[in-house]
């Protein structure tokens, strides 16, 4: 059994906690049903008001702290937010529904709670002064005694578990942290409301600055320039920073304040590096050149909202269609038509493997455009920037996402190598590894094969891999012209093996697909009860036949020391990225300095297969 108050008496409750709100919520509409005039049930009302502007500047500010495009020349912990630290932080909003119930109390318990006028400048003084002179005191005295035994070890030990701060992490402590934060909250506005000069506006104000100087400091960017405090140097004392409030987490016996330095001058735990370290953060000095880039792309609307600066704990588990994501689709709709207007590449999320540095960057355009023909030029010139501020960073691959790479749009990222014949980063497109994948997962007893898409670059490399391995390849494709060619790319001896066919009635006896152009339930019928369906086509197919087996898009797990990944790729599971993501990780790991566009080498496919899999990534 745990200690008392170290955990939350709803912890079993999950998302239907939020029925503890339900009395609030009937007593703050009883009266509007009745019309009654009752303060108490107007004071309800408020509450819940309160404490929805609260969690909404919780989440603005983890929106602006996980928009590493704005943020990541100014973050002061460079690694990433893991799974493991979303996942203890998912219910950082109970102390929001703790301090809501002690709210209600508190204006049952001191009915001049209730007859607060709408605005006194008298109690914004007052709430000022008992801030500095009692609540701030107060809670560095408690912040020193829970970092003490056990009472570190059972409480606030948990809030210590983040490693990095996040504004969620401002709320992911234990109860009696939180009921002690609750008093430290109240004494400024329930005193000045004794002492005759409250207000609602009092109420409103100090609980949202509150929060905000919370998720400021919890932040892990720094948002305040240097010069203020050259300019200004009083403010040392009087104003924390995100970067002082950080070396707290990192080294914990200092910087205990809540907001105000000037009690860790005072009681001598100051740590001597925090304006420095300022200095440093807020300059952009602290900046690190990635590795490898990754350059995906929105695939719809809907699915622009699955990235971390949204909501950070759906983008940390597949995309699902989400009531959430639904409800902000008008939203997405309109940043949709902001980002085209713009036209700038983002970073979305990063992580860390074998001490590499490796980014996700997307280009603002949706998987609809790129199959419009006047886009084409638009597309490409976007790319070819993301590619060109790559190289200038110093970064040393940039692997293409599955419609980046389109060989209609820039013949699988060959025009940007052409184009620009001194390019230092490396331009990977991927697909060797992803046909290593597709080619890994059909039975080693495989004798015979459907192919379709047959004449693109996937489709071709598999062909001539497998027609070399003695398996029969029946490839769909209209044009004899293209087929002969692939073909002819054959040693002679296995060039029987490649077989030309036009129809999908070929295949009703062939219980291997290969799918790599959309198929639609007419054209799957065909397939024999017990196929199965391995995929290259984006978006994949649906999947209609309920005595056949879909396979998901090709794909590998990565290695269990991965650090800092917090965000999954579109529907694949945690871990999981696309092959062609790999692929450029593999090259980056491996060192290699050739560009890998155009055409696959088929001899590279087991070369680049064997070195994933010694790098520690795994086929799903």
């Amino acid at each position: 059994m745990g200690a008392p108050l170290s955990t939350w008496p709803w912890d079993n409750l999950g998302a239907f906690k939020y029925v503890l709100y339900g009395p609030l919520l009937a007593k703050a509409i009883y009266p509007f049903v009745y019309q009654l005039d009752g303060k108490m049930e107007m004071w309800c009302l408020h509450i819940l008001v309160i404490f929805g502007l609260r969690a909404l500047v919780h989440q603005l500010w983890c929106t602006f702290s996980n928009m590493l495009f704005l943020t990541r020349n100014r973050r002061i912990l460079k690694q990433g937010v893991g799974f493991k630290q979303i996942d203890s932080e998912w219910h950082w909003d109970n102390f929001l529904i703790l301090q809501a119930l002690l709210a209600a109390l508190a204006c049952y318990a001191f009915p001049v709670l209730r007859d607060l006028p709408i605005l006194n400048w008298k109690g914004f003084v007052l709430a000022l002064a008992l801030h500095m002179g009692v609540s701030e005191p107060l809670y560095y005295w408690c912040h020193r005694r829970l970092h003490t035994g056990h009472l570190f070890t059972r409480y606030h030990s948990l809030h210590h578990s983040s490693p990095v701060p996040q504004p969620f992490t401002a709320g992911h402590a234990t109860p009696l942290e939180h009921l002690i934060l609750s008093v430290v909250m109240g004494i400024p506005i329930l005193g000045a409301s004794l002492m005759g000069v409250g207000s609602v506006s009092l109420t409103y104000s100090y609980a949202l600055v509150f929060d905000f100087l919370r998720c400021m400091g919890h932040s892990n960017v720094e948002i305040l320039p240097h010069g203020l405090f050259n300019t200004l140097p009083f403010l040392k004392h009087l104003l924390y920073t995100p970067t002082y409030h950080s070396l707290h987490h990192t080294e914990m016996n200092t910087n205990f304040c809540l907001f105000m330095p000037l009690y860790d001058e005072l009681g001598n735990t100051l740590n001597q590096k925090s304006w420095d370290l300022h200095k440093k953060t807020s300059s952009g000095e602290n900046d690190r050149v990635p590795d490898f880039v990754f350059l995906a792309h929105i695939v719809d609307v809907l699915s622009s909202l699955h990235v971390p600066f949204v909501l950070r704990s759906l983008g940390s588990v597949p995309f699902a269609p989400h009531i959430a994501f639904l409800l902000m689709w008008p939203f997405a709709f309109v940043s949709m038509c902001f980002m085209w207007a713009l036209s700038k590449t983002f970073l979305c999320y990063f992580y860390v493997l074998r001490g590499r540095y490796h980014q996700t960057w997307i280009v603002p355009r949706y998987g609809f455009q790129y199959f419009i023909p006047f886009a084409t030029d638009g597309i490409n010139k976007q790319i070819e920037q993301a590619i060109l501020r790559a190289d200038r960073l110093g970064v040393k691959v940039i692997s293409l996402a599955a419609l980046n790479k389109n060989e209609s749009l820039n013949g699988g990222g060959t025009l940007f190598v052409k184009k620009h014949p001194d390019l230092r980063v490396r331009v990977v497109h991927g697909n060797t590894l992803t046909a290593a994948v597709i080619l890994n997962e059909i039975p080693k007893d495989c004798k015979e094969v459907f192919l379709t898409g047959a004449t693109s670059k996937l489709g071709r490399a598999i062909a001539l891999y497998l027609c070399r391995k003695r398996v029969r390849v029946m490839m769909l494709t209209l044009s004899a012209e293209r087929f002969q060619t692939i073909q002819r790319e054959a040693p002679a001896e296995f060039q029987p093996y490649l077989v030309h066919v036009t129809k999908y009635q070929a295949a009703q006896n062939c219980k291997t697909w290969i799918v790599g152009k959309w198929l639609s339930p007419r054209e799957q019928k065909w397939a024999p009860p017990g196929t199965y369906f391995h995929q290259f086509v984006v978006p994949p197919i649906f999947p209609f036949r309920r005595d056949c087996t879909y396979g998901k898009l090709a794909a590998m797990r990565m290695p269990e020391d991965v650090q800092g990944l917090g965000a999954c790729e579109y529907t694949l599971e945690r871990g999981v990225v696309h092959a062609c993501h790999a692929g450029g990780l593999v090259h980056s790991l491996e060192g290699w300095d050739h560009h890998e566009v155009g055409a696959i080498d088929v001899e590279k496919i087991d070369i680049v297969w064997n070195a994933a899999l010694k790098h520690g990534l795994r086929p799903v």
